[in-house]
């Protein structure tokens, strides 16, 4: 097989490797089934926080259950092309919505640190942090289907406000407004 085949090949596995079949939910069976990628979606709303905790690649750790103010949590992985693309988009969401909101991204890369250091060296993000789930215990929590990226909005109560399943664009002005009126709708 030449080279050219071989890199098609691995690109288009690479390409399939967070997405789902058509056929799959996007929300567990018979809450959401038609959900579209990048929908925003309410009706898991006033689900609590999980009490969970995670480590980044140099042992400092971060409770879930001990934020003091709005969180948006973003499931991401470094083999998944729209997880990647929102990555500096959440940058500068971090950026915009500072001391509003703490922009929290946790790799569910089962290689953890090993591949989501130097993803984070190389990108040299101003506000994030590089949180690792290599046992995937959040996505087993709010997507067992697997869908990345997936993202959700809890409030100061820690209370699920909405979630975004697929890529989206989060640094929009549309993005912005989406979270600072939910929050204040609450």
């Amino acid at each position: 097989m030449s080279r050219s085949p071989l890199i098609l090949a691995v690109s288009l596995l690479l390409l399939a490797g967070c997405d789902r079949p058509a056929e799959a939910p996007a929300q567990p069976a018979g809450e959401s089934a038609g959900t579209a990628a990048g929908e925003v979606v309410r009706q898991f709303a006033g689900t609590p926080l999980p009490a969970m905790s995670f480590a980044d690649g140099e042992g400092r750790s971060l409770d879930l259950a001990a934020q003091d103010g709005p969180v948006l949590i973003n499931l991401w992985a470094t083999w998944c092309p729209p997880c990647v693309v929102e990555m500096p988009q959440l940058d500068a969401l971090a950026a915009e919505l500072e001391g509003e909101v703490r922009v929290i991204t946790v790799s569910q890369d089962i290689r953890a640190g090993e591949v989501v250091t130097p993803f984070f060296a190389e990108k040299r993000f101003a506000r994030l942090e590089p949180w690792l789930d290599p046992e995937t215990q959040l996505s087993a929590q709010f997507s067992p289907e697997g869908v990345l990226p997936l993202t959700i909005l809890f409030d100061a109560q820690g209370k699920e406000v909405l979630r975004v399943a697929g890529g989206y664009e989060w640094d929009s002005p549309e993005a912005i407004a989406l979270i600072r009126d939910s929050l204040r709708a609450e």
